[in-house]
């Protein structure tokens, strides 16, 4: 019986340390097959197969929500700068006025490194976010993450006013607390998504980013319209707040801690738990890894084309397009919502595939993250052949759109590798993820000089090229089966804190 660590007992109020050893037990079922595959511990073992929701499920809704919340903030800038140095139309009394640029002077060079500021401070917090949510918990980091971008953003208003240099550094503050966003919430699912339900749970979540943006872009335009520039960032501001409160009151780290939860579904969470120790992370090896390597470059090429049209798809419109803002702002949505519906189907009918159908879990990575690669460049192929206004918005709709598709088949994948390790692993990832985040809007910012079609043209085969080169990596090197460096369960380096 070997001695794995400690774990926190909570008799009559109290608390102390107990240790925690391997051994057999009923409550535990024995692994026979990796972590992951298809022949994993089903859910339908319990009786929480009559109930359609538990407290997991509550976890996923708020979760989104969370998303939502801080990709709002994130995406708003995108359409707020565009008011901010073209000026806009407003209603008053029944008359259209034109309100003049309050900021017209900024250079295209400029408004790509504001829009870039962000990703300064987001790429420095990923690996510090995955230590920070083994330390103190997935929900209490992203509580912190989402409740200090929300201050930020109702800063944001009398910062710029005081010049750009005073709002690059808010973005770039805001990048910071978003950076531990990500990782904390693998940590969360690491407690909380039985292994048969992780795809469809953590991409659940994930689609909130991109519904968050559906609502922003349009709603951004509205606000600015009807209020101007400043009330985007005070409405979304206060809307990040008030999902602090309830995020902090409802949710738990651990489904032990839920005094709501049932017996059923604790005893569900717990089967396929990771033990409660701190391992001493095995770096050397995770660098190593094709495995995660694969991860990481589909990762990169995923947010090489999300990042590139999140911060300039209002401005392709109204370049190629010539769309208005407003009806931009709208255009701007579609591919968003399209992306969040893409990726909680992508992800239900992934784990159906696992669990139902059984195939092998690393097919499934596979052949969903390629496939969505190779849809998104077909769609950009034909983008890059039209004026239409019409075809143009479907296409690049369904492009961004498929995107999540591919987050079914990369997104989750840590988990497969080393469930102990995911908070590390996604931070590795969406470290070096982040940097198109930096890049792209200056690249934009550098080739497209005069909005002519021929540089958009050239972004958009970049994107393409990106994005080929993601899938056959991914494809060649991908793996689903718990990796040798993550099945050692003696690196235990103290007790639970």
């Amino acid at each position: 019986m070997p001695f794995l660590g400690w774990r926190l007992i909570n008799p009559n109020g109290g608390s102390t340390f107990s240790p925690v050893i391997q051994m057999s037990s009923p409550s535990v079922a024995p692994r026979s097959l990796p972590y992951g595959t298809a022949q994993s511990v089903d859910a339908d073992d319990f009786s929480t197969k009559k109930k359609w929701y538990g407290r997991r499920h509550l976890v996923a809704v708020l979760a989104l929500l969370g998303f939502a919340n801080i990709y709002a903030m994130r995406a708003n800038l995108s359409i707020a700068i565009v008011e901010m140095t073209s000026g806009y139309d407003r209603h008053v009394n029944g008359t259209i006025v034109h309100v003049p640029a309050e900021f017209g002077h900024w250079s295209f060079v400029t408004q790509g490194v504001i829009l870039s500021a962000f990703f300064y401070g987001y790429i420095l917090t990923q690996l510090p976010g995955g230590y920070l949510a083994y330390k103190y918990g997935g929900k209490t980091t992203f509580f912190a993450g989402t409740f200090g971008t929300a201050v930020f953003t109702i800063m944001t208003p009398p910062l710029a006013k005081m010049g750009y240099g005073a709002l690059i550094l808010a973005r770039f503050f805001e990048g910071v607390l978003e950076g531990v966003t990500y990782p904390a919430m693998h940590v969360v699912w690491s407690h909380w998504a039985p292994a048969m339900e992780k795809t469809k749970l953590a991409t659940f979540a994930f689609s909130g980013s991109y519904f968050g943006t559906v609502v922003a872009m349009p709603l951004s335009a509205y606000i600015g319209e009807g209020f101007g520039w400043p009330g985007i960032f005070l409405f979304f501001g206060i809307v990040g707040m008030v999902w602090c409160a309830v995020w902090q009151r409802t949710v738990y780290d651990r489904p032990a801690d839920d005094v709501n939860i049932s017996t059923d579904e604790l005893t569900l969470l717990q089967r396929d738990a990771i033990s409660e120790c701190q391992y001493v992370v095995p770096w050397r090896e995770i660098l190593r890894s094709k495995a995660v390597w694969a991860v990481i470059m589909a990762h990169f090429s995923q947010n090489w084309g999300f990042y590139t049209m999140l911060t300039n798809l209002p401005r392709f419109l109204k370049d190629v397009a010539d769309y208005d803002i407003e009806k931009a702002g709208v255009a701007s949505a579609l591919p968003y919502f399209l992306m969040g519906v893409t990726i909680i189907a992508g992800g239900h009918f992934a784990d159906y595939l696992r669990k139902e159908r059984q195939f092998d879990t690393i097919f499934v990575r596979k052949a969903f993250c390629t496939s969505g690669f190779l849809a998104q460049s077909l769609f950009l192929v034909i983008v890059s052949q039209t004026t239409n206004p019409t075809i143009l918005v479907i296409c690049i709709s369904l492009s961004i759109g498929l995107g999540g598709v591919c987050w079914a088949g990369f997104s989750v994948n840590h988990l497969d590798l080393a469930p102990q390790y995911a908070g590390h692993l996604m931070a590795l990832s969406n470290t070096i993820a982040t940097i198109p985040g930096i890049f792209c809007p200056l690249f934009v910012g550098f080739i497209v000089s005069t909005g002519a079609v021929v540089e958009w043209h050239f972004i958009l085969y970049t994107i393409i090229l990106v994005y080929i080169l993601g899938a056959f990596v991914f494809w060649k090197f991908a793996d689903a089966a718990l990796q040798p460096w993550a099945g050692d369960h003696h690196s235990f380096v103290g007790q639970l804190e």
